[in-house]
């Protein structure tokens, strides 16, 4: 499955102020970057490093006046579709040295505080079993409302109101998930179905040797995503960081299923 990505983001900067940018589309096995486009005018400096888990890159910026960056892409899906009902945990003691960090609490996911929620609602549960039911317990309980959290809502404070947005959604399943001892970290992505339409937040986590990507908004599909960038929570994977204070302006995001002849850029 192709996707045709497109995003456009306009801050006012003032004076120069150094920022980082994520918003490409990680080249990994599963998904293939067919060709792409940033544009993000003339800083005074533009710098690409590896970001988390070696999964895309990060773009460092130091400009000032405007930011105006654009970027377009194809990329090509092939990742199967999974009933994560299916796969089993892997013991504690046969992690891999990349997933033991995602068992500790973060930022906004403070997992030691649902040991008590997760035995009392989902004890009697194993490995993926247990995870779809928290997936589907979120998704059936919480309210997805544009505006109702900001960057200081963490995992607990979307839990006690039962509402938010993707990424509020993404970080009380991955608190639940570390609070069974099941490593789960966060992924920025694009995905075609998500509404209103932005840079999609989603939870992936640890099952039977390999990470898994689940929406518990409900809107998309792990089969059907393409991943910018992962990390710990929300502080790892925004899609711009800006180390001073900036004006929004406006900015955009579309994602759209291509099928057939591939479209020019």
């Amino acid at each position: 499955m192709k996707l045709a990505i497109s995003a456009s983001l306009n801050y006012r900067l003032g004076d120069p102020v150094d920022l980082m940018l994520q918003i490409e589309a990680a080249a990994l096995p599963d998904q293939r970057v067919i060709r792409a486009s940033l544009d993000v005018g003339r800083p005074e400096h533009f710098a690409r490093q590896p970001a988390q888990d070696g999964i895309g890159e990060r773009v460092w910026l130091r400009a000032g006046g405007m930011l105006h960056a654009r970027y377009s892409a194809l990329v090509e899906v092939d990742r199967p579709a999974v009933d994560v009902r299916t796969l089993p945990a892997v013991p504690l003691h046969r992690l891999p040295a990349d997933a033991v960090a995602y068992l500790n609490e973060s930022r906004y996911c403070p997992s030691n505080k649902f040991h008590a929620f997760v035995d009392r609602r989902f004890g009697d549960g194993e490995g993926g079993e247990k995870i779809a039911r928290m997936r589907d317990w979120i998704e059936s309980r919480f309210t997805y409302v544009a505006g109702t959290s900001t960057a200081e809502t963490g995992a607990l404070d979307s839990f006690v109101e039962r509402r938010g947005v993707c990424r509020d959604y993404a970080h009380v399943l991955i608190a639940l998930a570390r609070a069974a001892h099941i490593p789960a970290r966060m992924a920025s992505a694009y995905a075609p179905d998500v509404s209103p339409q932005d840079f999609h937040a989603v939870a992936e986590v640890f099952l039977d040797g390999g990470w898994h990507p689940l929406d518990a908004t409900g809107m998309s599909r792990g089969s059907e995503i393409a991943r910018i960038c992962v990390g710990r929570d929300a502080a790892d994977v925004s899609f711009l960081t800006a180390y001073r204070d900036i004006g929004f302006v406006d900015q955009t995001v579309k994602v759209e299923r291509v099928k057939g002849i591939e479209p020019s850029s």
